[in-house]
């Protein structure tokens, strides 16, 4: 017997996906952690990422003007710092302080990469749109850093050995 259909929530109908910290540094040099719910893949040939940011956020300006973001994937181990850096925002606090939140620079984008997560791409803006309530900007991958374990002889992550959120 085939499952009735009803109608579903709209909203972030393409649930669930992978958590991701998405990670900047302004202008200035201020450096920001933000929880991104819309993320993923978009091209292959070049390898390119999009993450879908609100105006109002406070890394939105910083992620516009520098041109450039990190994805960073978040593992159980992280939950904790994620749950906390998605819930403040730097506008009100020092959340990574607060957090303890170890950055480090990226290899080729002017922009830290968490190094406590086991997975970081560094990305360079190509293009954006908005699409509504959030600005998608697409990010050409210019360096993945992955934890050594997880990485095969060929540079292939398993991705299946990360026990993401």
């Amino acid at each position: 017997m085939k499952p009735e259909k009803i109608e579903g929530n709209k909203k972030s109908c393409m649930q669930p996906q992978t958590k991701v910290l998405v990670s900047c540094r302004g202008l200035d040099g201020e450096e920001n952690v933000l929880a991104v719910g819309y993320c993923g893949n978009c091209s292959y040939d070049p390898p390119m990422v999009m993450v879908g940011i609100v105006p109002s956020r406070y890394s939105y300006k910083m992620i516009k003007e520098s041109g450039c973001f990190v994805v960073n994937l978040v593992d159980q181990n992280y939950k904790e710092t994620f749950d906390y850096l998605g819930t403040h925002s730097k506008r009100d606090e020092d959340k990574l302080a607060v957090m303890k939140v170890k950055l480090e620079n990226g290899k080729k984008v002017n922009a830290p990469i968490l190094p406590d997560c086991p997975v970081n791409i560094e990305c360079k803006i190509v293009d954006s749109i908005m699409t509504g309530s959030h600005e998608m900007f697409v990010g050409k991958v210019e360096y993945v850093h992955a934890d050594s374990k997880l990485v095969d002889d060929e540079g292939n992550i398993d991705f299946s050995q990360i026990n993401f959120i």
